[in-house]
C-alpha cells in the first residue's frame, strides 16, 4: 500500500473501500487488541511487494492467570425495568447479550444494523441504546447513536467495540470486546440506574 495509506491504517473508520463496503475497523481492532495485551504491532508495506504485519505479545506466567481466575464476579440478582435497544450484526454476540439482559427484567429490542435500528426507533422509545461501533450497510454505531438522540434527546448510549482507542463523542460509555455477559449486565444496570459505571467508561 502507498505511504499515505500506510500511515493511517490503524485509524478507526479509515478505509479505501467505497462507502458501505467496509467499516475501516479491521486493523484498528488489531491495534486495540495488541495494546490491551501490552504488546506491539509493526506493519511493513510497499506497492507491488505486499504487506507484513507482526504482532509482539508478552508472555504471561501461569500464576498470574490463576490469580485473575480466582476473582468472583459480583452478584447480579437485582432486577430492574426498562427498554434497551441492542444493535449488533453478529448473532453470536447479540443473541446471548439480549437473553442476559432479559433475565434482569429488561425489555430488549434487537436490530442487526443501522437501518433496522432506525425502523425500531420509529415506533419505540428505549431507555438505553447499546450498539456495536462497526456495523454493516453504510451506517456505523456512532451514526446510529446520533440518529437515536435526534429521536430521543439525551438517550444514554453504551458502545460495544473491539478497538480500545475508538474516538467517540463526549459522555459515551464503552465496553470492549470480548466481554463477559455479567460485565455487560453490570454496565447496563449502572447506566439505567443513573450511577457511574464500574471502573470508568472503557472497562470490558
Amino acid at each position: 500500500m502507498p505511504p499515505e495509506v500506510l500511515k493511517r491504517v490503524f485509524e478507526p473508520f479509515f478505509t479505501t473501500k467505497p462507502q458501505g463496503q467496509g467499516t475501516g475497523l479491521g486493523l484498528s481492532q488489531v491495534w486495540g487488541f495488541v495494546r490491551q495485551s501490552g504488546g506491539l504491532v509493526r506493519i511493513e508495506s510497499a506497492p507491488r511487494h505486499g504487506t507484513t504485519v507482526r504482532l509482539f505479545l508478552p508472555l504471561h506466567e501461569g500464576a498470574v492467570v490463576a490469580a485473575k481466575a480466582s476473582v468472583v464476579a459480583p452478584s447480579l440478582s437485582i432486577s430492574t425495568s426498562g427498554n434497551v435497544l441492542l444493535v449488533d450484526d453478529e448473532d453470536a454476540v447479540r443473541g446471548p447479550a439480549a437473553e442476559k439482559l432479559r433475565t434482569l427484567g429488561l425489555v430488549v429490542l434487537e436490530a442487526r444494523d443501522g437501518p433496522e435500528a432506525l425502523h425500531v426507533l420509529a415506533s419505540a422509545r428505549p431507555d438505553l441504546l447499546v450498539t456495536d461501533v462497526g456495523l454493516p450497510h453504510g451506517m456505523n454505531g456512532r451514526q446510529v447513536a446520533e440518529a437515536a438522540r435526534e429521536h430521543i434527546p439525551g438517550l444514554p448510549v453504551l458502545f460495544i467495540t473491539g478497538y480500545a482507542g475508538t474516538a467517540l463523542p463526549p459522555g459515551m460509555e464503552v465496553i470492549n470486546k470480548p466481554f463477559k455477559l455479567d460485565n455487560l449486565a453490570q454496565r447496563v444496570l449502572a447506566i439505567l440506574n443513573g450511577g457511574s459505571t464500574i471502573g470508568g467508561a472503557a472497562e470490558d
